[in-house]
């Protein structure tokens, strides 16, 4: 009965350290088959190791996105495309399919993801006219007068889409708001070394007036 009752405790100290070892084998096998559709299907607009070309598409490997975006809304994204950009619908690719491209975008975290505390900020609350001063003489410059984005000639992204609105969090439009996106022309309007400064109470205004876009 001993020897039975060791028999068995050894068998589950092996599953155990079989499935610790495992596990990072099987996340990497996702990573590859999500580096192999990358290739057959983002890499054409968002560019080798998805690191984005101005005026065609966003990095989705900025090491600050991947700290802000949570996987819900990285996949939502792929699956539903943005309607009125250059960003079509990938569902055809399956929930398996879109969730191996983000773990190969996840491959290249260097940063730890902050997007569940983010996602759960405050709603803002703000004067749309006040925001849409700000966003008038800030955001339209790259982003277009109404968000519209590449489409309307800007070098930034359509952030007044209604399909984009209605994924991202105000916590993550304002943790882009405050830090911006390093190595691209996103810059950071917060703290002394931003390029405006903008107070907590401004950049509420401004996701407000954003807000109303999609209406």
């Amino acid at each position: 009965m001993k020897n039975k009752r060791r028999y068995n405790c050894m068998l589950v100290g092996a599953l155990i350290v079989s499935a610790g070892v495992m596990q990072p084998v099987l996340a990497g096998s996702k990573a590859v088959l999500g580096k192999k559709l990358y290739s057959q299907n983002c890499i054409f607009c968002h560019q080798a190791d998805a690191i984005g070309k101005p005026g065609v598409a966003p990095s989705l490997t900025n090491k600050e996105f991947l700290a802000t975006a949570s996987d819900k809304f990285i996949k939502g994204t792929i699956r539903d495309g943005r309607a009125g950009t250059g960003m079509p619908p990938f569902g055809h690719l399956g929930r398996k399919g879109i969730e191996a491209i983000v773990a190969f975008l996840r491959d290249h975290t260097r940063e730890p993801n902050r997007s569940a505390s983010i996602d759960k900020q405050d709603h803002s609350q703000g004067d749309a006219r006040m925001g849409k001063l700000w966003f008038d003489n800030i955001c339209s410059t790259c982003h277009g007068v109404n968000g519209d984005g590449y489409l309307a000639g800007g070098t930034g992204t359509a952030i007044g889409s209604a399909s984009f609105l209605k994924k991202a969090t105000d916590g993550f439009i304002r943790e882009t708001i405050k830090h911006g996106r390093s190595n691209t022309r996103m810059i950071g309007y917060s703290g002394p070394e931003g390029m405006a400064n903008l107070s907590d109470q401004e950049i509420d205004d401004i996701i407000t007036y954003m807000r109303s876009l999609a209406k």
